[in-house]
């Protein structure tokens, strides 16, 4: 059996609760696949995407969704290594990704930028989505899973000072009628880990030209990094904290908040009080 089949077979077989099960309960709960779609899958090279990729792979072939998929991997300026082992994976697992380079990097790694890590996502968000259209894609898949949820919304509430999360699906404001959806949102970051070790995988983390020592390794001092260690933690005295702090974003009272924020509009409970 080649290895991109032990591979597939392991997300339906081995994995199928952790991984596949909940892969499609979000495609289906969230509505973020339907028939006649046009799905860009955005391939960054790291353990979270190229799952991604051969979860879509899976459902495009034995899911009830008639869709089409493109997988796409946009180069920023990775170094020679990264690029090689991103297209050696694709290779691997059988995925026919289609590569574009562009010059990101060079551009934020000019002297005197300021907040390159902001103008970089801005950018890679941009080309993507005028890749997408290009294409003729409806729809643009990212690789976000459940742990992506609880950090985002833990760095919202404690530097950011509001309830904000990341959302399953989201309409693109300056691309009419292009669609971002996150079908990994309810996959466990842990369950993600396992398979790639059971399928002794290796995939690059972080590419970033300005942490090239990371490449390989873990992220080091960052926020995100944080909460990540805070929430470990916590589930060491409560190991259901992490499902309750999603649960809560599918649960709020309104009748105990003290204000609420839509379309920029701000609206104190004390409009409605008496």
């Amino acid at each position: 059996m080649e290895k991109y089949m032990e591979v597939e077979r392991s997300i339906i077989k081995k994995f199928r609760k952790e991984i596949y099960s909940k892969f499609v309960s979000s495609v289906y709960d969230y509505k973020l696949i339907s028939d006649n779609d046009k799905v860009m899958v955005c391939i960054s090279g790291g353990k979270d995407s190229f799952l991604l990729a051969k979860c879509i792979q899976e459902l495009s072939k034995h899911g009830f969704i008639k869709f089409e998929a493109k997988y796409v991997v946009m180069d920023p300026g990775y170094n020679s290594l990264n690029r090689e082992m991103i297209e050696k994976n694709a290779k691997l697992l059988n995925i026919p990704v289609e590569i574009f380079d562009t010059d990101i990097y060079d551009i934020v790694s000019r002297d005197g930028m300021k907040n390159p890590c902001y103008l970089c996502a801005r950018m890679r968000r941009g080309c993507l989505y005028n890749k997408a259209k290009e294409l003729g894609c409806n729809k643009i898949a990212l690789g976000h899973h459940f742990n992506d949820v609880i950090e985002t919304t833990l760095l919202s509430m404690f530097y950011g000072s509001e309830i904000k999360t990341m959302m399953p699906k989201l309409h693109s404001e300056n691309f009419p009628g292009l669609e971002l959806i996150r079908p990994l949102y309810k996959v466990h970051e842990e369950d993600i880990i396992a398979w790639r070790k059971h399928n002794e995988l290796t995939f690059i983390n972080c590419a970033c030209r300005f942490t090239e020592n990371c490449s390989i390794n873990d992220d080091s001092d960052s926020k995100r990094l944080e909460m990540k260690n805070l929430v470990k933690n916590l589930k060491e005295k409560n190991p259901n904290v992490d499902y309750n702090i999603f649960k809560a974003l599918d649960n709020v009272n309104l009748n105990c908040i003290l204000g609420t924020k839509n379309d920029g509009v701000y609206k104190s409970f004390l409009d409605d009080y008496e």
